[in-house]
């Protein structure tokens, strides 16, 4: 037990008690007694008896692992209907940097029964070497399979870094990868770098709900771990010269237990584009004043052929769904064109919008932040403004397109 009580010593004064803030400890016939399920071992009881040493705390030791041999930042290429998504594309493209860094290569693991080509392509956009594994069920995605073969992989290969993108496959399949090889996982990074003199992976993400940026390391354990937002790297353009090695592994035979099974595939129906993928989007904020302006915001998107998204203040206060909602606790956007609707512009939602094309903001306070950042800004209500963006848009793009679904 980490926390024992020297019956010898113990004097029953209760001073352990009184300064437990977790009343894990009593004293009774003139002893203390620990429940250590409410202890969590902060030593604040060991503080207090300092006199007569009757408590002990043993923490654990930290793990020593020879980084020397993990070698190789690997990048998780997932597949969205049989294509590389274009997360994969970005996470290789900033693996590339970490790698150059450390002096490693680069790897892409593509969990699917597919062709060389595809391969090729992953080598294209910075990969060393490509790791193809053919999978019993590799499509439509079963979290099982692929954990098993993925952690058999790593515990081969020790890789020192691991990347996935932040999706719904990456968030399901990281953790459970990570348990599996008993490390830590950073999830829904926003940047990553390489601490010069540790050559630890600093991983960068929001924390207390967006209002500071955590920058969190893994000292202790390999690989280090981490989903990755998409959209919040480039992809490189790709370099049809670049040669590597694509490695064939056959899992076809393989078995695990299954905990899931599959009984169908929904698509997702939705009325505009996909915000993360959205060329164009235009953003609701506060300054609309009622959930009822949202109409023109709508028809605006619906005009320049886009996506509607939304500050978390319109988030907050109901008007628009979690899943539209921009910036470091929401999405992170890359269009062409980003219209910001009665938008302030926190830090938080700053962040989401960085890597825009270009930024149009609408605002009637000339001081507010957004315009920082804008590269066309109209002072001027928004309830008159965006009505008047519409008759133009709608002058100039009378056939305009409907938005993709």
């Amino acid at each position: 037990m980490p926390l024992r009580v020297i019956a010898e010593r113990c004097t029953g004064c209760r001073l352990c008690e009184t300064a437990c803030p977790f009343g894990a400890i009593t004293v009774s016939n003139g002893k203390a007694r620990v429940d250590m399920a409410k202890c969590n071992l902060c030593g604040a009881c060991v503080s207090a008896c300092r006199k007569l040493h009757a408590l002990e705390l043993t923490r654990e030791q930290k793990p020593t692992i020879d980084k020397s041999e993990h070698r190789g930042v690997w990048v998780f290429a997932e597949q969205q209907e049989g294509k590389v998504a274009n997360v994969a594309l970005e996470l290789l493209s900033e693996g590339r940097k970490l790698a150059d860094q450390l002096g490693e290569p680069l790897c892409a693991i593509l969990p699917e029964d597919q062709t060389a080509q595809d391969g090729r392509e992953l080598i294209c956009f910075g990969a060393d070497q490509v790791y193809l594994l053919q999978l019993p069920s590799s499509r439509p995605f079963l979290e099982d399979a692929h954990t098993d073969v993925i952690a058999g992989l790593i515990k081969e290969h020790k890789p020192s870094i691991v990347l996935l993108g932040a999706t719904d496959i990456g968030r399901s399949l990281a953790p459970r990868v990570a348990s599996r090889l008993r490390t830590g996982l950073t999830a829904d990074c926003t940047g990553l770098e390489i601490e010069p003199e540790t050559r630890d992976l600093l991983q960068i993400r929001p924390a207390f709900g967006g209002n500071l940026l955590a920058t969190i390391v893994c000292p202790d354990h390999r690989p280090q771990m981490a989903t990755v937002r998409p959209r919040v790297f480039k992809p490189a353009p790709p370099d049809q010269s670049r040669v590597g090695r694509i490695i064939r592994y056959d899992y076809r035979q393989h078995r695990s237990p299954r905990g899931t099974e599959l009984l169908e595939v929904v698509k997702e129906a939705a009325e505009t584009e996909r915000l993360s993928e959205a060329d164009v989007i235009v953003a609701a904020g506060r300054g609309l004043g009622d959930a009822g302006n949202l109409k023109m915001i709508e028809e605006l998107a619906r005009v320049l052929g886009g996506a509607v998204g939304a500050s978390r203040a319109a988030v907050d206060a109901g008007w628009v769904p979690y899943a539209r909602q921009v910036g470091q606790t929401g999405k992170t956007v890359r269009p062409k064109l980003y219209v910001a609707c009665g938008i302030r512009g926190a830090i938080q939602h700053l962040v989401g919008i960085q890597s825009a094309g270009v930024i149009v903001a609408v605002n009637k306070d000339p001081q507010a932040p957004i315009f920082n950042m804008a590269d066309y800004g109209i002072v001027g209500d928004v309830l008159e403004v965006v009505p008047a963006l519409i008759r133009e848009a709608k002058r100039i793009r009378p056939q305009h397109p409907q938005p993709s679904s």
